[in-house]
């Protein structure tokens, strides 16, 4: 029988298109004067997000010898951070990153990430050089910008500071079945996953997270007086396409949100791996203020060229590998 797993997954055609946006990827960085970077994809260190799972790798001087654990990095941000605290000023990245668990449709646990940190701009400037990055390499030319709060409103008509954990449980119950319990992020993640997303319709940036979910990013009072994330998402239609920070400087909480990830992996009997203590020591030698973002290129590839599945866009997808 003949084996047809031989042949790309995407045709040549569209791995020409996808080369061509490449290049325009870095027309875009060079025109601004950002330099791009090369950092690691293995490292003896792994992410903290507890819902990130990082691929494991064995490596040994020789055959015989006892094998070191290192992993295969699902993002660059820490090696990337250390550069800008280095003094490597603004700076980008596109190349290969891992994650375990993520195939399908939207996902391939080997995927092209584009990564990219400007130095003295906020989360609000990079929401525009996003947009205007996604603008040319696609047709979309309008974007919105609803804040967290507003999207709860304007889609579920839920005020997220005044309802209670119960009260989203029971909205999130009303939409879809679910079982087990969840803690406040919990409910507000599966809301706006399962209900809010779903229903946006074109390039959305949605900003002003919860506090709590500010993962790297820095905290601050909204015009209401709310704590929140200086942090955004950007959804065309409905798809998550890209995630960015105005980036947390102080040394002392980047420690703590690690060790809070480490607990809440134990908790829940994630594996836990080594914590990436170089950017704490990045963070005291000192960052500068800036903001960064990862897109998921791919994902992108997929809008360009109006694709359905990743698996389109990409040479040999995770059936081929």
């Amino acid at each position: 029988m003949q084996d047809n797993q031989w042949q790309p997954s995407a045709s040549i055609e569209t791995l020409k298109l996808r080369a061509a946006v490449f290049a325009k990827i870095r027309q875009f960085f060079a025109e601004r004067a950002v330099l791009e970077v090369d950092v690691p994809v293995l490292s003896k260190k792994a992410v903290s997000d507890p819902f990130i799972d990082a691929m494991d790798v064995s490596y040994r001087h020789y055959p015989e010898d006892v094998s070191q654990q290192y992993y295969l990095q699902s993002s660059p941000e820490y090696a990337m951070k250390r550069l800008l605290a280095a003094g490597s000023g603004c700076i980008y990245q596109m190349g290969k990153v891992f994650r375990n668990g993520e195939a399908g449709r939207r996902h391939n646990p080997e995927f092209t990430m584009l990564e990219w940190y400007r130095v003295a701009f906020d989360e609000r400037g990079l929401m525009d050089e996003v947009a205007a990055l996604i603008s040319a390499v696609t047709d979309i030319k309008t974007f919105r910008r609803i804040s967290y709060q507003q999207a709860f409103k304007d889609y579920l008509a839920v005020d997220i500071n005044g309802a209670s954990d119960r009260e989203l449980a029971e909205i999130m119950r009303r939409q879809v079945e679910v079982s087990g319990d969840y803690d406040r992020d919990g409910w507000l993640n599966l809301l706006m996953s399962h209900c809010i997303e779903p229903q946006l319709q074109g390039a959305v940036f949605i900003y002003n997270y919860p506090a709590s979910q500010a993962a790297l990013a820095r905290v601050k009072e909204d015009r209401h007086g709310n704590a929140v994330a200086a942090r955004f998402e950007l959804f065309i239609d409905g798809v998550e396409l890209a995630n960015g920070y105005h980036e947390l400087t102080d040394s002392r909480e980047q420690q703590r949100r690690f060790e809070k990830d480490q607990s809440q992996r134990k908790a829940l009997n994630f594996p836990v791996r080594p914590l990436e203590t170089r950017l704490v020591s990045a963070l005291e030698h000192g960052l500068p203020d800036c903001a960064g973002v990862a897109l998921g290129v791919d994902r992108l590839l997929m809008l360009a060229l109006t694709k359905s599945s990743i698996s389109e866009v990409l040479p040999f997808d995770f059936a081929r590998a």
